[in-house]
């Protein structure tokens, strides 16, 4: 498994703080935010600008261009994400559901629209992940299942993050075991208790909530998953440089340790 972070933990800072922090807390590589009003990061309506400077912030900080996140299914940002990532080297592209719960109707056009979206990521040679989501269409192991089931495209996979699947009233490690025939990426973070926000950013950390992070990377080994896990902590916008960086080193070291207990490392 390949260690990374969402570049939206330094959400308040530019991009090469949150390389060169990550870099200093031992990743592997980062997952670039393109999260409007988390992050002006990889800011898609001027995607352009900023192609170069990435690549040259991952060759000079060593570090794997592992994932992009824009929540949206608008098929016009999309289309800027797929070009984008094909420009940058980005081999995933991750979106949210959209949607609500409990609704049927909701749940056939979210599933619909990716279908759509994952035949524009297979023409551009990239990956389309969606992961369940509190509130959204998508949002537990049946609605995944559901679109995995209706979905058959190479190009869309499942981007999995424990918090939801626990907000959900599931266990995480039976969740991914379920799903994880088409795991292509991981979301990972903890929380404290089950209530639709995953709390304050110092308790996303991973090892400082309830969800059983251990036996969910160990999971993810034994399933054969080796591709990015990466840290995902909102909500630090407004944070100082050294909490966001606690909270980055506290969380790779977690989950160095968990790979290291399930031999994975």
């Amino acid at each position: 498994m390949i260690l990374g972070a969402n570049s939206v933990l330094f959400g308040g800072y530019d991009m090469e703080t949150a390389f060169r922090s990550l870099a200093y807390a031992g990743y592997d590589g980062v997952e670039l935010s393109a999260i409007d009003g988390m992050s002006e990061h990889l800011v898609l309506d001027r995607w352009q600008e900023v192609a170069d400077e990435i690549k040259r912030l991952s060759q000079e900080y060593g570090l794997k261009l592992l994932a992009m996140e824009q929540p949206s299914q608008d098929p016009e940002k999309m289309e800027k994400a797929f070009q984008s990532a094909v420009e940058i080297g980005i081999p995933i592209v991750n979106c949210g559901p959209g949607g609500k719960s409990d609704d049927e109707d909701s749940l056939k056009a979210s599933i619909d629209s990716l279908g759509k979206l994952a035949d524009r990521a297979a023409h551009y040679g990239v990956t389309l992940c969606v992961k369940a989501h509190v509130g959204a269409a998508i949002y537990n192991t049946p609605t995944t299942l559901r679109a995995m089931a209706e979905i058959s495209s190479p190009a869309f996979g499942i981007d999995m993050d424990p918090s939801h699947i626990w907000r959900a009233n599931e266990d995480p490690v039976e969740a991914i075991t379920a799903v994880i025939s088409r795991v292509k990426h991981v979301h990972i973070r903890d929380c404290k208790g089950r209530q639709q926000n995953p709390g304050k950013p110092e308790f996303q950390a991973n090892g400082r909530g309830d969800i059983n992070l251990l036996g969910y990377i160990g999971a993810l080994h034994a399933g054969g998953y080796t591709g990015p896990v990466d840290l995902e902590i909102i909500g630090a916008k407004e944070y100082s440089v050294e909490r966001c960086c606690i909270i980055a080193a506290e969380s790779r070291g977690h989950m160095q340790a968990c790979l290291q207990a399930c031999g994975s490392r």
